[in-house]
C-alpha cells in the first residue's frame, strides 16, 4: 500500500473515533456514489453530516484542507444529494472537513472544520 493511502487511512480512523467521542453517530464510511467518494456520513444531533477526510505527514506544501477543491466539493454535493434521496432525509445537513497532520510518532494533530463549504443554489 502507497504511503499516502496508509496516512489517509490513518486519517479516517482516527477521524471517526474523534467523531464518535464528540457524540456523532456514524452511519457510513467510505460511500460512493459515481465518482465521488464520501468519507463519514454521521449525524450530530438531528443534522446529516457529510465529511470529507484531509490527512498528511507534514505541511510544507499547505494544510490538508486547503486540497478540497471546488470540484470535490461538487462531487460530494453531488453524492450527498443521492444519499439524502436513498434514506428519505430532508431536514438540516452540514458538510464539514476534518483535517489531520502526523508528526513522525504517528500522533494525530486533528482540526475540524464544521460547515467548511455549502451548496450553490
Amino acid at each position: 500500500m502507497a504511503r499516502q493511502q496508509t496516512i489517509g487511512n490513518l486519517g479516517e480512523e482516527k477521524a471517526t473515533l474523534f467523531l464518535q467521542e464528540i457524540g456523532y453517530k456514524i452511519l457510513e464510511r467510505n460511500w460512493r456514489f459515481s465518482k465521488a467518494e464520501i468519507d463519514i456520513i454521521a449525524k450530530d444531533g438531528e443534522v446529516l453530516v457529510f465529511v470529507e477526510v484531509k490527512s498528511k505527514s507534514y505541511t510544507f506544501f499547505g494544510a490538508p484542507e486547503e486540497s478540497v477543491s471546488a470540484y470535490k466539493e461538487n462531487l460530494i454535493i453531488d453524492a450527498a444529494h443521492q444519499y439524502m434521496i436513498k434514506i428519505g432525509h430532508d431536514w438540516e445537513i452540514r458538510f464539514d472537513i476534518i483535517s489531520i497532520v502526523f508528526d513522525k510518532n504517528k500522533d494525530a494533530s486533528i482540526t475540524h472544520f464544521k460547515d467548511a463549504f455549502f451548496p450553490s443554489l
